[in-house]
């Protein structure tokens, strides 16, 4: 929850920022990116460093340096500015993310395994809500930068207790031996289950920074105009995804990996769909079932590569977390040019698209390992 509490956290100011900065579209859309363009590039590097230096201390020192990039938000003088800093909180998100999946895997196995990635995933969805929720409402209340000065004290606090309250790893094994993490970086780029993870997270977290950015400022817009707080309290539908994706461990051990991924990638796409309609409940329900199978299809994926790789764990799940991100960045650059040309209307194709192609590759890439990862 703490690593997600800063991603997006700025999509709910960012119609305001944009008038703030006179940034354009697509400027908005790479601040979002920054972000994400990071934890693409850093994922599988901090993934390597952790499985030589251990699991805890990275988590909790990845928290402390997050906070310092997010108080330098407040500070920015610019749109680029805005961006640098960003990026910068790019750079530490894997050192929790990443390293919490490793961490799982190593402490956990079987059923108590599945059902914890599905909390984590829940935790990364309540991140997600909280950190958008609060800065829009912290906005109308004290403005959006003493709001990211409040962000940071809860990144601080978010350390303190995951230092005091995470146990110690009790079953990690060093590895500080380069040449065997480049080794298995070679295994893992042409592992089946790591390529088919990567390639659909990439489509995941496209079409989820592609909507949840855009759909701001459509909805910002005539005929909606809405406010920050009311664009913060429009991703309330985020919190179907807390209910969801522990609900979803049990479609995963009923229908296997390559089914549910299939069914939920259809679901987005209607919800995708039902964003084009105009009365404002409508568009939320779309949203809210858009994201429904975005969440059910990342738990199903996550679950997925960790079942199936036993070997380099950390670095597994860098590599999918490269993937899923790079998507991201991709997502918030191309849905940029597709609202500036086309309005929502444009975004919407863009995003379906995008998700034919997610439905291709967990049809021709999960179909044949659905026995395995159940």
């Amino acid at each position: 929850m703490f690593a997600f509490l800063q991603v997006y956290s700025i999509q709910a100011v960012l119609p305001v920022m944009m008038v703030d900065f006179s940034a354009t579209e697509v400027q908005a859309g790479m601040i979002v990116g920054a972000t994400v363009l990071a934890i693409a590039i850093m994922s599988p590097f901090l993934g390597m460093l952790s499985d030589a230096v251990g699991r805890k201390s990275f988590i909790v020192g990845a928290l402390l340096f997050l906070a310092i990039p997010t108080a330098l938000i407040a500070q920015s003088s610019s749109i680029e500015w805005v961006g640098i800093w960003r990026f910068m909180q790019g750079l530490s998100v894997p050192g929790i993310t990443v390293v919490t999946i490793a961490y799982i895997g190593e402490e956990f196995e079987g059923r108590a395994m599945t059902d914890l990635m599905s909390f984590y995933v829940s935790g990364s969805v309540l991140g997600g809500f909280m950190g958008r929720f609060l800065m829009g409402h912290l906005h109308e209340l004290i403005g959006w930068r003493d709001g990211y000065y409040v962000m940071t004290a809860m990144t601080l606090l978010g350390a303190i207790w995951v230092g005091k309250m995470l146990p110690s790893s009790r079953h990690f094994e060093a590895n500080p031996n380069f040449r065997s993490a480049i080794q298995t970086l070679g295994e893992h780029v042409t592992n089946r289950y790591v390529v088919t993870a990567c390639l659909l997270g990439a489509c995941v977290l496209f079409s989820l920074v592609g909507c949840f950015t855009f759909i701001n400022l459509h909805l910002a817009d005539k005929p909606y105009e809405l406010g920050t707080g009311a664009l913060a309290n429009i991703f309330a539908v985020y919190l179907l995804g807390v209910i969801i994706t522990p609900l979803s461990t049990t479609l995963l051990r009923r229908f296997g990996s390559a089914r549910t991924v299939r069914v939920a990638i259809i679901i987005s796409m209607i919800g995708v769909l039902l964003t084009l309609v105009t009365p404002l409940w409508g568009v939320i329900i779309g949203l809210a079932v858009m994201s429904s199978g975005v969440f059910i299809t990342q738990s199903a994926t996550i679950s997925y590569i960790a079942v199936n790789v036993k070997k380099g764990r950390s670095l597994a799940s860098g590599l999918y977390y490269m993937g899923y991100y790079t998507g991201g960045t991709l997502g918030a650059w191309l849905g940029g040019i597709a609202y500036a040309r086309g309005q929502w209307s444009l975004t919407v194709w863009l995003l379906l698209f995008v998700q034919v192609l997610a439905l291709l590759i967990a049809s021709f890439g999960m179909i044949k390992t659905t026995r395995r990862a159940t």
